[in-house]
């Protein structure tokens, strides 16, 4: 503080005008200073100001003294004092060079001055140059550096972690954290949590090793120090966190990893310290560290100075406050990450962060109690029970944010069409907007192209019902979707854990199903197959490269890891070769095979897809109309089947032209 006001006071010193002479006016100026005699010389500075310099004696001197003469009357006029020039002492403003002359003539010729001992007047053109180093970028930057200095300092004297003030000069190596107490407000609780019940016990556990520590000490055990909330994004590990906050009963201090990183070296370090000490200090306590590997990624990649030092610094200190030398019990560290692969492998092990809880995306019936809490929250047209089953079987892949994303979605869309409650119509258009991406109605496409889109999404749909492991159609369309979507349709998969040869051969073969009918009923293709090429590729290359299913490269499995640590392609070229080999083998096998189905069923594809070009959108009822019935049953029930469940529970009765809504994780193909 001392420093900052020592540079404030020398910058004012700096910048300080200099005392160019006392403001007079013309008329002081004429009988104070003119009529005395004590007018040196004048100077015109830019034609405005008059500078006065006024003459200097070495003796005290009077206009008219009281004292005297010999003879006791007459009063004695000192002689003139002995004058040199001095600096200037007065000024005044001027209206016009010639008008002060004229006005300085008649002073002079009134007080009977000869004209030949007339004030001398000089004219100067000076510029100021104060005024030009004030308004000039550099001061006028150090000036705003030193307020707000100034203002930061005052602000930095204040104390807390989390508040207003916690951010001050002198604040900036304390951690600002969230810091929450049961008395906190709009708190989260485990029954706001659904679709992780397996996490959601553990982390139970360690609300009740809090409460409750006499329990556990009495046996031996130890409380353990932490937890890594790990899974793919929108899966609810903050959510979790939050409830954890909610139910505990303890403190709870919350903070993101990117929090300890600042421009300053050390700063990271001092607000661990700064965060563990708040926590000790209000023990038993809770802290979450939000995507904690923004610290932690493993010490030694990516450099040796610089933003990794301190980085790594951030992550002893850590390290060392989670088991250290010192370490106190009584707090429990919670973290969050979806990239648990780059974490350092120090803070992993047991001691710091003993557990790790896979937080992974929800099951069908994960995802119905999902649903069945976000739909509490919306007016709806039927009870919750009613639509949450049939959304879980609608939207397999989908984490919890997406599905929050979803009912709010339909509640838009609902809105929008002034409907007084939300209906299932709408929640089947959510999903379809959210997967497949904006209708576009109204986009231009020719006749030529329509037609060519409409027998390769024909294509697909017969090819995938005459598979035994293809997955069951729902919905075909031609509507153009998102950004280059020109149709799509539209599958409930299976939720399967393990795939075999068998299943892939035949998802391969109605990916090609689109390109084969295009081939075979129009005789030439497009570049409509190309998303499908893409997703063959890849499912190809995972068969032979990574799962084992070529005799020829055998029981080897080479997985691309994509974190740039690891060989990319650890075999040698001619191993490379024979795996591009078989790739294309396998997927002339597919291509063939589907070939063959297309012929055998061409008049089926051509009634499809003129049934498509006429009502833009076939769903189930409308294939089994044409198509009749699949030939396969699954030996269990699928969740195509508990979506017919909940189709027939709201419809009352089967229906052949008119299927039921509904939308899944479209197979959304560009056109």
């Amino acid at each position: 503080m001392i420093i900052i006001s020592m540079v404030i006071s020398l910058t004012l010193t700096i910048l300080a005008k200099p005392n160019e002479g006392i403001q007079i006016s013309f008329q002081e100026f004429k009988n104070k200073l003119l009529e005395p005699g004590l007018v040196d010389h004048i100077v015109i500075s830019n034609k405005s100001v008059a500078k006065v310099c006024v003459k200097s004696s070495t003796q005290n001197h009077t206009i008219h003294d009281s004292t005297e003469g010999s003879d006791g009357n007459t009063p004695i006029r000192t002689s003139p004092p002995i004058a040199k020039p001095s600096n200037y002492k007065y000024r005044f403003n001027i209206g016009s060079v010639e008008t002060f002359e004229e006005k300085l003539d008649e002073a002079q010729e009134a007080l009977g001055i000869d004209p030949h001992d007339y004030v001398p007047v000089t004219y100067v053109s000076e510029e100021d140059h104060f005024l030009d180093l004030l308004m000039s970028p550099t001061i006028t930057f150090l000036v705003l550096v030193i307020l707000s200095l100034r203002q930061k300092m005052q602000g930095g004297f204040r104390v807390g972690g989390g508040g207003k003030g916690g951010r001050g000069i002198f604040n900036i190596g304390k951690a600002h954290f969230t810091k929450m107490d049961k008395n906190a407000k709009n708190k989260k609780f485990f029954k706001d949590v659904a679709g992780c019940d397996e996490a959601k016990q553990e982390i139970m556990e360690f609300v009740h090793f809090l409460k409750n520590p006499k329990k556990y000490e009495e046996l031996g055990a130890k409380i353990p120090k932490g937890a890594l909330l790990v899974g793919p994004p929108g899966t609810g590990k903050t959510l979790l966190a939050k409830a954890t906050a909610g139910e505990s009963g303890v403190p709870f201090l919350s903070i993101s990893g990117s929090d300890f990183m600042e421009m300053f070296v050390g700063v990271g370090p001092s607000r661990v310290r700064s965060l563990f000490q708040e926590a000790r200090r209000c023990a038993p306590s809770i802290i979450f560290i939000d995507e904690i590997d923004a610290i932690g990624r493993a010490r030694g990649r990516g450099g040796f100075s610089g933003s990794h030092s301190e980085r790594e610094n951030t992550l002893n200190q850590l390290l060392v406050e989670m088991d250290g030398f010192s370490t106190t019990s009584g707090v429990v560290v919670l973290a969050g990450t979806n990239r648990p692969d780059i974490l350092d492998n120090a803070l992993l092990r047991p001691g710091r962060f003993d557990r790790q809880i896979g937080i992974d995306k929800p099951d069908v019936k994960g995802r119905e109690k999902i649903f069945q809490i976000y739909l509490k929250k919306i007016k709806l047209d039927n009870d919750p029970a009613f639509f949450s089953k049939r959304l879980a079987t609608l939207t397999p892949g989908f984490a919890g944010a997406d599905i929050a994303n979803v009912c709010n979605e339909a509640a838009l869309i609902a809105a929008r069409s002034d409907e007084p409650k939300v209906k299932m119509e709408h929640f089947d258009s959510a999903i379809d907007r959210i997967v497949g991406g904006l209708e576009k109605k109204n986009m231009v496409v020719s006749k030529i192209e329509r037609r060519t889109v409409a027998y390769h999404e024909s294509g697909h749909a017969v090819v995938g019902w005459f598979l035994e492991h293809a997955e069951p159609l729902l919905k075909v369309t031609i509507i153009p979707r998102g950004v280059a979507a020109l149709g799509f349709a539209q599958y409930i998969p299976n939720e399967n854990l393990l795939g075999t040869e068998e299943q892939l051969f035949d998802q391969t073969c109605m990916a090609l199903g689109g390109r084969a009918a295009e081939q075979v009923l129009l005789g030439k293709i497009s570049t409509g197959a190309q998303n499908d090429l893409e997703r063959v590729t890849k499912m190809t290359y995972d068969q032979v490269a990574v799962y084992g299913f070529s005799k020829k490269v055998g029981l080897l499995s080479f997985p691309n890891r994509g974190d740039g640590f690891g060989m990319t392609k650890p075999y040698s070229s001619k191993t490379a070769n024979l795996i591009d080999t078989e790739v294309r083998e396998m997927v002339a096998k597919a291509y063939n095979r589907t070939l063959q189905l297309i012929e055998e069923h061409k008049d089926q594809v051509a009634k499809v897809a003129e049934l498509l070009l006429e009502k833009e959108t076939l769903h189930q009822d409308d294939m089994v109309c044409v198509l009749g019935e699949r030939p396969f049953q699954p030996a269990e029930r699928s969740n195509h089947d508990r979506h017919e469940d909940g189709v027939l529970a709201e419809d009352g009765k089967e229906h052949c032209t008119e299927g039921g809504d509904g939308g899944a994780a479209p197979e959304t193909v560009p056109r």
